[in-house]
């Protein structure tokens, strides 16, 4: 199907039994997100609120619950996609097959964006951020948060929609120092383009005009969060996944998004900063309040009945880990073709994705040398912790497997490959005092901190541990010791207080356990 609309594709949900209407009053404070959190964890429809308290507004979540559902709404076009996403990655292959790829071509050339067309639904009427339905999703978030946008600047150097970016980053909308309906708050992680084009216009001196789509054909939803090839617009993108062109125009110097349900305009000036936060976030814990850039509210537009879509994030898995597999969906090839030598790579959802990442890479420097021990896993480390959003990671575990049986998606499997390969003395590397996941508070900063590679590739050196060895039982200090998989053991000690009391609870581990470190050689991680 190709939805020109929201409100287009809820009605084909219906039609197939994917959604349900709930027409009873609901309030945003809390209570829509606990009934989108309990439907999303039955596996259950999408859902459309009809009365919203204190909004006109319709809203609808639980869109992406599902990767069936969401592949339902793409049928038509999902193949097709898959395949100009591979030519991206591999423009080599149109050369070879032309005629088996020339449809793919043109299906791209019609997905370009469309400037200025007739119809314009998103200019119906201007409405106020009071006018929006303000869900607040977690009891200690700051106040009411987008989290479907789809946020669009442009690079001053070059302007225009096909060096554009679009890109999901929360915009807080209430709360804090925020003046209502004048002020939100725009929150976005190291390493997005956004902050590139917000970095040139500080230079200048000159605020950056912003554009927050919200709604319209979930494809436009979809790309905001997809990891495209250098090169491919995101725009470009949206129009092929949804089978019609990504529509647009300009108002006050403003591009907008003429299917979208709802569009919030704006401008954010160099050095002008808010408090924003805190917010439950997808690895399950709050994220604090921290400055982040303010920007002003210029117009809010809205369609005729728009409908505002949103998601709850939080501890995984939620809609967002669906989210996750329909992009491993379309571009599974996507970073083996963009870093060399690697030929998998996964990160982890039930980590919070970012924090975790396992790779199998390639082993080909010293094929001449009897030991076989990481080099060329280093070089692919080092890419992959340079290379967009992979560079969020914590923990990087890679290997080579040159019988081509190990899979990154069998996480067990994968981690007892590595630990019983690793050599702990020489094949843990850490990076310290470098850029981090703005949602990580392991640093020493915001943005700063340290993470770690865990590169194995040889022989196997050690047995796991299958059970937990008796010498970590009864240890003085801690608890419970359990099997969290072989070689993997989890102790229980007291809750976190201070860094300085974590050190010497590991100190006295340690000093507990150095008389037992030939027993606890089936046992690499400890917990």
């Amino acid at each position: 199907m190709h939805y020109s609309s929201l409100e287009a594709c809820l009605i084909d949900l219906e039609k197939n039994g994917q959604l349900v209407r709930i027409k009873e009053e609901v309030d945003p404070h809390l209570e829509m997100a606990a009934i989108h959190l309990r439907v999303y964890e039955a596996k259950g429809p999408a859902l459309l609120f009809e009365n919203v308290k204190g909004s006109q507004f319709r809203a609808a979540s639980n869109i992406f619950g599902t990767l069936d559902r969401s592949k339902f709404i793409f049928r038509d076009t999902f193949k097709a996609v898959q395949q100009m996403v591979a030519l991206k990655n591999d423009p080599i292959k149109a050369i070879k097959k032309p005629l088996a790829n020339f449809s793919t071509a043109m299906a791209a050339l019609k997905a370009l964006p469309l400037k200025n067309p007739l119809l314009k639904p998103v200019l119906h009427q201007e409405i106020k951020i009071s006018d929006i339905p303000l869900i607040q999703h977690w009891p200690m978030d700051g106040g009411a948060f987008v989290t479907l946008p789809q946020v669009y600047t442009e690079d001053i150097d070059t302007p225009g929609i096909m060096k554009a970016n679009l890109g999901m980053y929360r915009i807080q909308l209430t709360g804090n120092d925020y003046e209502l309906n004048k002020e939100i708050g725009l929150h976005y992680q190291l390493h997005r383009g956004i902050g590139v084009h917000q970095t040139k216009a500080n230079k200048k001196g000159l605020p950056l005009k912003v554009s927050c789509f919200v709604g319209g054909p979930p494809s436009h939803t979809v790309a905001a969060v997809m990891p495209l090839p250098e090169g491919l617009s995101e725009m470009t993108f949206a129009g092929a996944l949804g089978g019609r062109r990504f529509r647009y125009t300009y108002r006050d110097g403003f591009c907008v998004s003429t299917d979208a349900d709802f569009v919030i305009t704006g401008e954010v000036y160099p050095e002008e900063n808010k408090p924003e936060g805190p917010f439950g976030d997808h690895l399950g814990y709050y994220s604090l309040t921290h400055p982040f850039p303010l920007m002003r509210v210029h117009k809010v537009y809205a369609r005729q009945n728009a409908i505002w879509p949103f998601t709850v994030v939080g501890r995984p898995p939620q809609e967002d880990t669906s989210f996750g597999e329909l992009i491993h969906e379309l571009t599974g090839d996507a970073i083996p073709a963009e870093i060399p030598g690697v030929k998998a790579v996964h990160a982890v959802d039930a980590a919070g994705v970012h924090p975790l990442l396992l790779a199998i890479g390639s082993e080909r420097y010293t094929p001449y040398l009897p030991t076989k021990q990481p080099a060329e896993l280093l070089t692919i480390a080092n890419h992959i912790l340079g290379t967009g959003q992979l560079s969020l990671a914590k923990f990087l575990f890679i290997t080579a497997d040159p019988t081509n049986q190990l899979s990154v998606h069998h996480v067990q499997p994968f981690m007892e490959y590595v630990l019983e390969r690793i050599h702990l003395d020489r094949d843990v590397h850490f990076y310290t005092n470098t850029t981090i996941d703005t949602l990580d508070y392991s640093g020493t900063g915001l943005n700063s901190g340290s993470k770690v590679v865990f590169a194995a590739y040889g022989e196997v050196i050690r047995t796991l541990s299958r059970e937990v060895p008796s010498v970590l039982q009864g240890l003085q200090g801690f608890g419970k010791a359990a099997l969290c998989m072989p070689g993997v053991v989890a102790l229980q000690t007291k809750a976190f207080t201070t860094y300085a009391d974590a050190a010497a609870t590991i100190e006295a581990l340690n000093e507990q356990l150095k008389a037992h470190i030939t027993t606890l050689r089936g046992c690499p991680i400890i917990v």
